[in-house]
C-alpha cells in the first residue's frame, strides 16, 4: 500500500517539533517524511536533520520508528504552492500520500488512520482533517474554526455544487490525504499557483467523479492569529488565484460563503455579549474583502502596489503579468 507524508517547511518552529513527534507516534505510521525544506540562514538541510536526530533522542524514538526521513533542498525564489507540492508527490512512489504544513500538530496517535480509512472508500479521492484552533487563539478564530471545520464529518461531490457552492471544492493542505491514482488522473497539483492548490485540486478530482471527505474525527490543531495587513495579503493573494484561474471559479460565488461566516460570527460574538470581538470581527472581514476585491484586479495595479499587497512578492518576481513587465519596463 505505502503512505508518505510530505510537508513544506521554511524556519520551522516549536510547533514543528510538536508535528514530527506526532507523526513518529501515530498507530499508522508512514511509510516516508518527505520535507520540502526551504533553505534558509541555520536552516538548512544539515542542520534541520540534525535538530531532528536531537529531537528524536530526546523522545527516545530514535531507532525505534522504521520511517525515512528525506530532506529535499528547494531555493526560496523556487518555492511555489503548487510546483513544489508537486515536485514532492513525483519523490514519493506510495499509493497514499498526506499533504502537511510545519504548524499543523496532530490532536492524537489516530490522525493518519483515520483519514487513511476515509480516502480508501472506492469513490474517494481526497480525505481532511477538521483543524482545531487552541485555547490561547482568538475567539473569532475559535469560532472561524469551528464553522469552516465542524464536529460531523461529510463527503461532497459534485452534485453537491448547486447547494454548496464554492465549499464543494473545500479541502486544506494543512493537513489532507490523497488517493496517488485519483491525483494522477486529475492532473497533480497546478505547477503555478500563488495560492489554493489543494481547493484547485479539489475541484478537478470532483469534475472526474470522485468524492471529498472531510473526516471530523481526524484533528490537528491549527490556527493563525493575523494581523489586519496579514489578512489583507493572504486575501489579496486568494483574489490572484481566483483571476487566475477563472474557468474553475467562474460558476461559483465565493463571497457568499464569505458572507454566511461573517454573520453566523456576529451573532454568535453579540450572543456572548463579547462587542469589542465584534469590533474585531468587522476591522477583519474589512480587510479580507479589500484585499481579496484588489486580488481579483492585480492585473491593472501598478507594480509598486502589487507588490506592497501581495503575502508572496517572489512568485510576481518569476512570473509577471504581462501589465507588470511593461510597467517595469517604462
Amino acid at each position: 500500500m505505502g503512505l508518505d507524508v510530505i510537508i513544506p517547511v521554511y524556519r520551522p518552529g516549536k510547533k514543528f517539533d510538536r508535528l514530527f513527534v506526532g507523526l513518529l507516534s501515530q498507530t499508522v505510521k508512514p511509510d516516508s517524511i518527505i520535507l520540502m525544506n526551504t533553505e534558509a540562514e541555520g536552516c538548512s538541510c544539515a542542520a534541520l536533520a540534525q535538530r531532528l536526530r536531537r529531537l528524536m533522542r530526546r523522545q527516545r524514538l530514535y531507532g525505534k520508528k522504521q520511517v525515512e526521513v528525506r530532506l529535499v533542498p528547494v531555493r526560496r525564489e523556487e518555492f511555489d504552492h503548487g510546483g513544489t507540492r508537486r515536485l514532492a508527490v513525483g519523490l514519493s512512489s506510495a499509493d497514499y500520500f498526506v499533504m502537511m504544513t510545519q504548524d499543523a500538530v496532530p490532536a492524537d496517535d489516530y490522525l493518519l488512520e483515520r483519514l487513511l480509512r476515509a480516502v480508501q472508500e472506492e469513490d474517494c479521492g481526497a480525505a481532511y482533517a477538521r483543524q482545531c484552533a487552541p485555547f490561547n487563539a482568538s475567539l473569532v478564530e475559535q469560532y472561524t474554526r469551528l464553522f469552516n471545520y465542524p464536529t460531523v464529518s461529510c463527503k461532497k461531490t459534485k452534485a453537491d455544487l448547486p447547494r454548496l457552492g464554492i465549499k464543494t471544492w473545500f479541502c486544506s493542505d494543512v493537513c489532507a490525504v490523497y488517493r496517488r491514482n485519483a491525483y494522477n488522473e486529475a492532473g497533480g497539483f497546478v505547477k503555478r499557483t500563488i495560492f489554493n492548490e489543494d481547493m484547485l485540486i479539489a475541484a478537478r478530482l470532483t469534475e472526474r467523479g470522485y468524492s471529498i471527505a472531510y473526516v471530523a474525527e481526524a484533528r490537528v490543531f491549527h490556527s493563525h492569529n493575523y494581523t489586519l495587513a496579514e489578512q489583507f495579503r493572504r486575501n489579496f493573494d486568494l483574489g490572484v488565484s481566483h483571476t487566475e484561474n477563472r474557468q474553475v471559479f467562474a460558476g461559483v460565488s465565493a463571497g457568499r460563503e464569505g458572507i454566511r461566516l461573517v454573520r453566523a460570527t456576529l451573532e454568535y460574538l453579540i450572543g456572548q455579549r463579547r462587542y469589542l470581538d465584534v469590533l474585531d470581527l468587522f476591522l477583519q472581514s474589512g480587510a479580507k474583502y479589500l484585499g481579496f476585491f484588489l486580488g481579483k484586479r492585480y492585473r491593472i495595479l501598478p507594480r509598486k502596489l502589487l507588490l506592497t499587497c501581495t503575502g508572496n512578492a517572489g512568485y510576481f518576481e518569476s512570473h509577471e503579468p504581462a501589465e507588470c513587465k511593461r510597467q517595469k519596463e517604462e
